[in-house]
């Protein structure tokens, strides 16, 4: 079931949130939680049934190494060694359903063996709700944090608007919320979030199965034709390439939009996991931008603990790449998402560094100096080097990576075929998306959206929903047309690209 199917609309949304309402209203909160967790679960089991009793048994495991972990705290006692214990079953289960087969394959292709290659289902969200419960585990061994309930700490696990896709929540972001769930105490906050979440839902639903369906027709084009190793125009090429650019930017926007409107709809804040990564002008703004939880999380759980910036710029080089390298694959079980990481790693090394390549007190530095002080021009070229990039990341193999990428670049020995041609229609349509992406507010800006624990201002605080509804009709009849046109291009099989990660 996906945020966009037309089962998850029609029925699966409206039920849940008609029967929390109820269920809390005439039972207490604790019943809605119970509920909630039950939905959830049921959430993910649409998709594959037979893996819920996986996420059952992740979440026990886990809070049965909580508690034990607890009464060690409560005893002075170390407790290293139960959370070994449980970050190890934690990634062991995650390695051995995620790169049980990217592991064996290369092991036949180098030593020549030939190991069976299993059937394994790679379940859905799994890298999410693994990496948020090791930084559970981790927080809680530190003795600063609450015993959770069972109740709590399963709905912060499972919470079906960022179960499968993320964003990675922390338990201090959410787990606090639950009190106040659906604000049921305070009719206008209840009104107020189910207006603000359902219009922020629907630009994200417009984003994911308008634009990003549209466009993405054009990449899947440009990649078929990547993989059969025939030679592309550099046009066509860089037309392809800029397709996937964009199709990943709206449908990992229109997610993160998504998931944002479905938490407020519940009464729950969740944080940006989005903020308008194209305007970004060095590819450490862009990190700052692009899949927020995911980098903080490789900050706090991994760059940190491997010495951070703390330890000299050697050591600092190989933390920064080796955390990018496991960014990289952490996205799939593949060369090329590793090498996707390692690019990006080598970005952000030349980032942190190439002052001290060039020479000191030069015309020349500081003209580069200069350069770069451009906004225009550093978006530019932040821009471009993320392109490249996603040349590796898209490409389901690495023969069909370096294709695309030669034959952008013109450097293939083969002659181009041209099975493809974009023409003047398409190459608008990407000008127009260039622009949208570049030079329009992203819908957190244009809805004063502030995560928990980060309230924005009472003046911000007025241009809510309410406000909102009361500008000219123009912008209402807007709103109906994106629900309309979202409906309509709804699919059942239209599935978000972090859904496989």
């Amino acid at each position: 079931m996906y945020y966009s199917s037309n089962i998850f609309l029609f029925q699966f949304l409206p039920i849940v949130l008609i029967s929390c309402y109820a269920i809390q209203k005439w039972v207490g909160l604790r019943a809605s939680m119970f509920f909630l967790v039950a939905a959830s679960l049921y959430f993910y089991g649409a998709w594959n049934e037979k893996l819920i009793s996986l996420l059952i048994g992740s979440i026990a495991f886990n809070l049965i190494i909580i508690r034990l972990m607890h009464k060690k705290i409560k005893q002075n006692s170390s407790v290293s060694g139960m959370l070994w214990l449980g970050i190890s079953f934690n990634l062991i289960l995650l390695g051995v359903f995620k790169y049980t087969i990217f592991a064996l394959e290369n092991i036949n292709l180098l030593f020549g063996a030939s190991l069976q290659i299993p059937d394994i289902i790679l379940p859905i969200g799994i890298s999410f709700f693994t990496f948020q419960q090791i930084a559970f585990l981790v927080d809680f061994s530190t003795g600063k944090e609450e015993m959770p309930d069972i109740i709590s700490y399963t709905l912060f696990v499972t919470f079906f608007p960022q179960l499968i896709a993320g964003p990675i929540v922390h338990h201090k972001e959410v787990i606090p919320q639950f009190s106040h769930l659906f604000m049921q105490r305070n009719r206008d906050q209840l009104l107020n979030n189910l207006l603000l979440g359902s219009n922020i839902f629907i630009i994200g639903l417009f984003k994911k199965t308008v634009l990003a369906a549209q466009v993405g027709m054009y990449s899947n084009e440009a990649f078929r034709a990547a993989e059969s190793l025939n030679a592309m125009h550099s046009i066509d090429a860089w037309g392809g390439l800029l397709a996937f650019t964009f199709e990943i930017y709206f449908d990992f926007s229109g997610y993160s939009d998504m998931a944002i409107g479905l938490g407020l709809m519940l009464g729950i804040r969740l944080p940006v996991n989005f903020n308008s990564p194209y305007k970004a002008t060095s590819i450490v703004d862009f990190w700052k931008r692009w899949h927020i939880t995911l980098s903080r999380f490789l900050r706090d759980y991994l760059y940190i603990p491997l010495g951070g910036n703390r330890k000299g710029a050697t050591r600092t080089s190989i933390n920064l790449m080796l955390t990018m390298l496991i960014g990289g694959l952490w996205h799939g079980a593949g060369w090329n998402f590793i090498i996707w990481g390692g690019l990006h790693g080598c970005y952000l090394l030349v980032n942190h560094h190439y002052t001290k390549l060039l020479p000191q007190n030069s015309s020349f530095t500081n003209y580069i100096n200069k350069l770069f002080s451009s906004t225009l021009f550093s978006r530019t070229i932040t821009f471009l080097a993320v392109v490249i990039a996603w040349g590796f990341f898209r490409a389901q193999t690495l023969p069909g990576a370096v294709n695309l990428m030669s034959s952008m670049f013109g450097v293939s020995n083969s002659v181009a075929v041209g099975d493809i041609s974009f023409g003047l229609g398409y190459w608008v349509f990407i000008c127009l998306l260039m622009a949208f992406v570049w030079f329009t507010p992203n819908t957190q800006e244009i809805f004063h959206y502030s995560e928990y624990g980060k309230p924005k201002s009472d003046a911000q605080q007025v241009a809510l929903p309410f406000a909102f509804l009361r500008r000219p009709a123009v912008v209402t009849v807007s709103l109906i047309m994106l629900t309309v046109a979202s409906v309509y291009f709804a699919s059942d099989y239209n599935a978000f690209i972090y859904f496989q990660f």
